[in-house]
């Protein structure tokens, strides 16, 4: 019986060879007659189970390679084949609802979706099809939304140490915006943590935002090459969407530092010298690979919001500096701001967004926002002053700007709806013109009257009015019901 052209090119392809050696997720394979090209699939062990992909040639019968799975019990001498092929995500809208692994399999206890499949390798859109937009991304909080305005079609990142709400802040964004993002939103999870991860897939599904969603992760537990793929699976679902059905993606990434950390663990079991404090000399390419990919084009956009953990919360470090040149905003959580309660953690005078233009977001919107950053910049330079020598020591000016300082960080604290059941608050929703107007009526001592503790966990200023309680203010602002707090 004559055999079928697809069955000859596959004979054709078809790669045999043996392990030569194990170290860790890193396999070296012999091949006796050619070698398979850079990031081919390799498969070896009990029925296939043990996927390796191509990292390296090393010489003409040995390649290196990266397992993608568990490779425990592996062996010298194991049996290795593979038929030419590279990593590949489904696609199509079935995806949505369902989560899946870096090899587009489902880990929601489901059937797989009979789905076409494309390779995760591809380049990013030309230069001349891409739009560079100018056009605002409300999130519904007040910090980010004054300070660190976000760009449809832009990369967000969210920058802070461990524990200071980087993944909260992260969920509630995506709460906020199942409502009016009309469409598809991915969220892909590096190294995440498997009670995080089932923890965010039960959330979505009670508030059901699961519909128009694809979850992708590469758990914690997994193998440094899954964790470093696994982020290609996510950015090929969301190209598809926006090139072939012309749908808008919101992009969630929590978090690039493992994306960056699992490159540097392949890269030290490769045998490459690091570069500084330990990372990987390709960081920056392989980082840019990914970041270039998102990007908006003349059908659609992607809107990537990604979380990044900065080391010991240095801000200089290479994982983190790397990172901000690919970015259109910066949002920086401060563990001292986390430490005072003041929640979401966002530093008012670190984040930054290229969005925070006059032309873009309005006169007053930049006006209101340059005089906040202002007036806490003055702040930070008085609480010298304030611990030596006391507040009353301060002029009558400087005292005000203290006392609208104060007032203003806690006016833009924010009970989110993912931390209900922590918290007993109610979350609340504030457009940005809403988080203007209160900034500046603060600004103008419309409620010199009020005590701090009114304006903090509130949602507009029109939370406070309703509740708020007068005070005489005396003549010496000094003796007022804050300066009491504030000694």
């Amino acid at each position: 019986m004559e055999r079928s052209g697809t069955e000859e090119r596959r004979e054709e392809t078809r790669f045999d060879g043996v392990v030569d050696s194990v170290r860790g997720s890193v396999i070296d394979v012999a091949f006796e007659q050619g070698l398979p090209p850079m990031r081919t699939l390799l498969y070896t062990g009990p029925d296939g189970a043990f996927v390796l992909e191509v990292a390296a040639h090393l010489n003409r019968n040995h390649v290196r390679c990266v397992a993608l799975t568990s490779v425990a019990g592996l062996a010298r001498g194991e049996v290795v084949t593979g038929e030419g092929e590279t990593l590949q995500a489904p696609v199509g809208d079935e995806l949505l609802g369902r989560v899946f692994n870096v090899f587009g399999n489902p880990i929601d206890g489901k059937d797989a979706p009979d789905l076409p499949r494309k390779p995760v390798y591809s380049e990013p859109a030309p230069l001349a099809e891409r739009v560079a937009g100018e056009e605002f991304f409300s999130t519904g909080i007040k910090a980010i939304d004054l300070l660190a305005p976000l760009e449809r079609g832009g990369k967000a990142g969210m920058f802070g140490g461990a524990g200071v709400g980087k993944t909260v802040v992260i969920t509630e964004l995506i709460h906020n915006m199942a409502g009016h993002h009309k469409g598809v939103s991915i969220f892909c999870g590096i190294g995440e943590r498997c009670r995080e991860g089932e923890e965010l897939y039960r959330d979505m599904k009670d508030s059901g935002v699961m519909d128009s969603t694809v979850m992708v992760f590469g758990q914690m537990n997994e193998p440094p090459g899954a964790r470093f793929r696994v982020a290609l699976p996510a950015l090929t679902m969301a190209e598809h969407f926006r090139d072939e059905d012309g749908r808008d993606v919101l992009l969630l990434v929590d978090n690039v530092f493992r994306f960056i950390q699992a490159g540097m663990e392949l890269s030290g079991l490769m045998g490459r010298l690091p570069s500084r404090l330990g990372y990987q000399p390709t960081m920056a390419t392989e980082l840019a690979e990914l970041e270039e990919r998102i990007s908006s084009s003349k059908r659609a956009a992607i809107t990537s919001i990604q979380a990044v953990y900065v080391p010991a919360d240095d801000l200089t470090d290479p994982s983190a500096v790397h990172t901000f040149a690919h970015l259109s905003a910066s949002i920086v959580l401060s563990r001292k701001r986390a430490g005072e309660g003041l929640y979401p953690a966002v530093d008012p005078l670190q984040s930054t967004s290229r969005m925070l233009s006059a032309a873009i977001v309005g006169q007053k919107h930049y006006d209101v926002a340059r005089e906040v950053q202002r007036t806490l910049a003055s702040y930070e330079e008085l609480k010298d002053i304030i611990a030596m020598l006391g507040l009353e020591e301060l002029s009558r000016e400087d005292r005000n700007t203290v006392y609208r300082a104060r007032r203003i960080e806690r006016f833009l604290t924010q009970p989110f709806f993912t931390t209900m059941h922590f918290t007993g608050k109610e979350g609340r929703m504030v457009t940005a013109e809403q988080t203007v107007e209160g900034c500046e009526r603060i600004l103008n001592d419309d409620f010199s009257d009020v005590p701090e503790s009114a304006l903090y966990m509130v949602g507009s200023i029109d939370d406070v009015e309703g509740g708020k309680t007068r005070h005489a203010v005396p003549d010496e602002i000094g003796e007022s019901e804050t300066a009491k707090d504030e000694a």
